[in-house]
């Protein structure tokens, strides 16, 4: 605001301020853009530098208690002395055939037992006696602890490799085969018979419109098939092997090597956290091909 003297009188000039007033008015009134993928981005970073601090934090406590005796290093052993072991088991031991053996196994089971239950799963939407008949017998394969037949499959193929990736085959198989059925009922029916009216065949309504309509729930079932896949390799070891991480946890329970089991469980965590973040990448693949936002 200005003042001017004029003929003995003070005028106030409220011109500049009034702009000023409807200038910001103006300012305020204009809508604010967010970049979203700036702000997802963002949000992104923060995200994995939190998780970051937390698992620093978690390790240093860990240490940090066990050194000053709020956690009893016998039961507990240490970051510090995991870390040795596990250079240990490198450089002298069998730890890197180990974690190959657990591996090969887990993706086998998985790879099979998901693409055999899927087109199993399928298989139901030819055939609606056929799905009714094996619907039941799904049902009460998937209840049924599957990990109770750990010993039977052992005995059945011997402590080696392929009875490992059975049983991780059998965690697996029943929920894909569910996964898909659950994909293929929810087919809209009106699809099908606008695909029937236009002259579709049987197989190209199948390839064109049940396919990718369930791909959404088989592709969810994935995340949840590779941690069966790993529990039943890792018991299938348990049981009996000659190889493996199962095996070594084993071996160190029996032997009292408290550290030497820390390294089983670490690495164990480490190699699950690799697949599931493999699966993560391979959905993202797959519901891309199909032209889905997310699963």
């Amino acid at each position: 605001m200005e003042s001017v003297q004029k003929k003995g009188y003070v005028i106030h000039k409220l011109e500049a301020s009034g702009n000023s007033a409807l200038k910001t008015e103006k300012r305020q009134a204009e809508p604010f853009i967010q970049d979203e993928e700036a702000l997802a981005r963002r949000n992104k970073r923060i995200i994995s530098l939190g998780r970051l601090s937390v698992a620093v934090l978690i390790v240093l406590c860990w240490e940090l208690f066990t050194r000053i005796g709020w956690m009893d290093a016998y039961y507990w052993s240490s970051p510090v002395r995991i870390l040795n072991t596990t250079w240990t088991q490198i450089t002298e031991g069998t730890l890197l055939e180990d974690v190959a053996y657990t591996s090969s196994s887990t993706i086998l089971g998985f790879i099979g037992g998901t693409l055999l239950g899927s087109l199993l799963g399928l298989s139901f939407w030819w055939s609606r006696r056929f799905a009714g008949i094996s619907e039941p017998f799904l049902i009460l394969l998937n209840a049924m602890p599957k990990l109770a037949l750990a010993p039977v499959l052992v005995i059945l193929l011997g402590i080696g490799f392929f009875s490992k990736v059975a049983l991780a085959f059998a965690m697996t198989v029943v929920v894909a085969a569910l996964s898909a059925h659950s994909g293929v009922q929810s087919v809209d029916k009106d699809m099908e018979k606008l695909m029937y009216s236009l002259g579709a065949k049987r197989h190209q309504v199948f390839t064109k419109v049940v396919i990718p309509w369930a791909m959404p729930w088989m592709i969810s079932s994935l995340r949840i098939n590779i941690a069966l896949s790993l529990a039943g390799a890792i018991v299938g070891e348990f049981i009996a092997s000659s190889h493996g991480i199962g095996r070594m946890v084993i071996y160190a329970g029996t032997i009292l090597d408290i550290n030497l089991v820390w390294v089983g469980v670490v690495v164990l965590s480490v190699l699950s956290m690799v697949m599931y973040t493999g699966v993560v990448l391979l959905e993202k693949w797959l519901s891309k091909g199909y032209g889905m936002k997310k699963v």
